[in-house]
């Protein structure tokens, strides 16, 4: 029998090497892996760990049920983990390929709620144009964009419900800030007239924003002319011309953006500080990477809350499930493992080989819940609401990151669940075995 100290040893020595699959980097993991895999193949103890390994896998056959709780639970733990992960890291990915770092957002000052809440007046935008670090056209006029953000009430093709979208009031330097932006179907809107553009990811979600087709907004009827693409958060909204519709919207000539193109990325920080120093302005400046990339980092840091929370406690019980079914192995092998001792094999190398056994499974686990989540939600459409409360489509993105993610995560499923039965089986004697016989 082990001393109550080296269990308890065994048992902390387990969670150490859970967590540090966790924490450590993949490359250090796979450098440990290999010195182990050499261990295992080089040594005479470590051959002997993979015979006694190799006879327990050789038993999976007479014992697939408990095996299968084994496996598909850390599946299903690492299925849930990947796609929660994946749909903060596709929200995340969109807004930030929205901004660039030689592009810079100037927003009022006290702006709470982002964009949306913005006020800026026609002076001030002039005043934000017309400094020495934004970039010249060709005729010499600033490459900056002035730019009113409001929302709207618009029925969507399912549901039967109504759904709010994202109106951009631009003018023509919109289409030099914005070079993502490509216009797919129909033509650009005619300035003056009440005409609207809608991105991709509108008209897949928003009815009656076809090309073509006559959208009713704040009571007037807008003609959908065009259709755009832009690979960024902007495929999420509407545009018209700004003087349309900040009188439509009860704004007058008032905006709720300036976006301007630098000179040069470095430039940023004296153009922040010539606008925070001229006492006429009142404004707050971003790049427009850091200012999209701000928008995201609330709803991404709570969904990876969210999901590491039910990774956890599904984690529990897919521990539970292997502790039971490695029990119940160790129990259905008495016989053997006694042979096993009897012939010379230490009780430490049956430990470590139920140890690698659960290890395996749980990986194999966790392979397959990565792989089905990376099949089916890659690239996996979803909806939410934005930063400014509209609805924002956007792709999962199941990244090798968070495929590694997983399998930490299955390990260390594995190594703690395994722990247990590992015990038991190296304390197993070899009287023990000869009462079964």
């Amino acid at each position: 029998m082990r001393p109550a100290w080296a269990k308890l040893y065994t048992i902390a020595a387990a969670v150490l090497c859970a967590a540090l699959g966790i924490l450590l980097p993949w490359w250090l993991i796979g450098a440990c892996l290999i010195v182990f895999l050499a261990w295992l193949g080089l040594t005479r103890p470590g051959r002997q760990a993979a015979l006694i390994t190799a006879a327990g896998l050789a038993t999976l056959p007479r014992r697939l049920g408990g095996a299968s709780v084994v496996v598909l639970g850390v599946a299903g733990v690492v299925g849930v983990l990947v796609a929660l992960l994946a749909m903060g890291r596709g929200y995340q990915a969109m807004l930030e390929a929205t901004g660039s770092n030689d592009t810079a957002i100037v927003l009022g000052i006290g702006s709470q709620d982002g964009e949306l809440g913005s006020v800026l007046s026609r002076g001030s935008a002039m005043l934000i144009a017309n400094e020495p670090q934004v970039m010249r056209g060709a005729d010499g006029r600033p490459v900056a964009s002035a730019e009113l953000l409001v929302t709207a009430s618009v029925p969507m093709k399912e549901g039967g419900r109504y759904g709010e979208v994202a109106i951009r009031g631009v003018g023509p330097q919109a289409w030099v800030i914005h070079k993502n932006v490509r216009i797919i179907a129909g033509r650009r809107f005619t300035p003056g007239l009440r005409e609207l553009i809608a991105g991709e990811n509108v008209r897949r979600e928003f009815a009656d924003v076809e090309v073509g087709s006559t959208v009713e907004i704040n009571g007037e009827p807008w003609k959908v002319v065009g259709a755009f693409d832009s690979h960024d958060a902007h495929n999420s909204e509407l545009w018209g011309d700004i003087d349309v519709l900040g009188p439509a919207f009860g704004r007058g000539n008032s905006m709720t953006s300036m976006t301007v193109r630098l000179r040069n990325p470095r430039l940023f920080r004296s153009f922040k500080a010539a606008l925070a120093s001229d006492p006429r302005l009142k404004v707050e400046t971003q790049t427009t990477r850091a200012f999209y990339a701000s928008q995201a980092r609330g709803l991404t840091q709570s969904i990876r809350m969210l999901g590491i929370l039910v990774a956890s406690i599904m984690a529990i019980g897919s521990v539970a499930g292997a502790l039971n079914s490695m029990y119940t192995a160790v129990s259905a092998r008495t016989r053997e493992i006694a042979t096993l001792r009897a012939i010379g094999f230490s009780g430490e190398l049956v430990l470590l080989s139920v140890m690698i056994e659960t290890t395996l499974l749980a990986v194999a686990g966790g392979v397959m819940g990565a792989g089905v989540t990376w099949i089916f939600f890659d690239h996996y459409t979803a909806a939410t609401l934005g930063p400014d409360f509209t609805e924002l489509m956007f792709q999962f993105r199941v990244t090798p990151g968070l495929l590694v993610t997983g399998l930490r995560c299955a390990l260390a499923i594995g190594i703690v669940g395994g722990v247990l039965p590992a015990l038991r089986a190296g304390q197993a004697s070899v009287a023990a075995g000869i009462r079964l016989a």
